[in-house]
């Protein structure tokens, strides 16, 4: 055991909370040390997400502790940058934060954020103490998109995309309650998304000129979890260079999957993979990605930097199974 990382997560209660535990108390280099949660303390982990009865005995803390090596920052957003303001926690400790805090290159002193996007920092994240993780959306889009903008061809963007409830937090709201949620979609934030910007600053860190719009209508569906994300960009460059395109930039990276085949969610839910397909009308190309909203698109991704930070293998803990039925 004292060989293994030792690791804490605030804000264990949520959605994203709930899935961090689920994969490092099964993760064979993790020693889960505690749970912060203050609304819950003294609880069991299993009262909150009564899935993990008989998986752990842990129980919710109110109390920070010391004595691990890496923190998971599982907080609503702007929650995560008060927590290190008012918990000062030594800089040999490790942060992963999945709120958006820090996702535009914020800072506090002695803790610079490295942008968690395995496919475009992962060297980066490698070196880094602190990792802010990208967003759900703006994970599906930018691996839709990053081989475009590295071979600078990388034009104005069209896209749509569809998030399952769980997208929205465990907060009951008007529009998360089954009876509104179930046989329905409805459009939100249009055009104004706040992934845009974090999307923004890394597709010009791989095209410095990129300027063009990013449009992007984001849908509510009446499902549980899930992204399904499709772009389309204007380009005369033909399907097959595309695609080869695509596989040499992703070559190496073990959850970004080019398929020939068509992309279906069911394919990724469950899983830390982003599903890439590619279609090609005229001069308009159409990228479709799919990924889990709560793994690839939130834990399972933080999973995969802390993997990363700390000298494992990327895939360990976070080779999952899709639900497929």
């Amino acid at each position: 055991m004292s060989n293994k990382i030792k690791v804490g997560i605030i804000g264990g209660a949520g959605y994203t909370g709930g899935e961090t535990i689920r994969l490092l108390i099964n993760h064979p280099q993790v020693e889960l040390v505690f749970v912060h949660s203050r609304s819950n303390a003294g609880n069991p982990l299993y009262e909150a997400h009564p899935d993990l009865e008989g998986d752990t005995d842990l129980k919710f803390t109110d109390s920070l502790q010391h004595k691990v090596d890496v923190i998971f920052l599982c907080l609503g957003h702007g929650e995560s940058k008060k927590f290190l303001q008012d918990n000062p926690i030594d800089a040999s400790i490790s942060v992963i934060d999945l709120s958006q805090d820090f996702r535009l290159g914020e800072s506090l002193p002695g803790r610079e954020f490295v942008y968690g996007l395995p496919e475009l920092n992962r060297e980066a994240i490698k070196k880094s103490k602190n990792v802010a993780n990208p967003g759900c959306f703006a994970t599906a889009i930018q691996l839709g998109l990053l081989p475009l903008a590295k071979s600078n061809a990388l034009k104005e963007v069209f896209a749509t995309g569809i998030t399952g409830s769980t997208g929205a937090g465990q907060k009951l709201q008007d529009t998360t309650h089954f009876t509104w949620r179930a046989n329905n979609i409805s459009a939100y934030k249009t055009l104004t998304h706040q992934h845009l910007k974090e999307i923004n600053r890394s597709l010009k860190q791989l095209q410095p000129a990129f300027a063009a719009p990013i449009n992007f209508i984001p849908w509510r569906g009446d499902f549980t979890r899930g992204i399904f994300v499709s772009s389309v960009i204007t380009t005369d460059r033909s399907l097959e260079e595309l695609k080869k395109l695509y596989q040499d930039f992703y070559a190496g990276h073990p959850f970004a999957v080019v398929t020939d085949g068509t992309v279906d969610l069911k394919q990724v839910v469950n899983t830390n993979k982003c599903l890439i397909g590619l279609e090609k009308e005229g001069d308009k190309v159409v990228v479709h990605t799919a990924i889990d909203n709560l793994l690839k698109g939130a834990s399972g991704q933080a999973v995969q930097n802390m993997n990363l930070m700390f000298g494992l293998e990327e895939t360990t803990g976070v080779r999952l199974k899709s639900i497929v039925f």
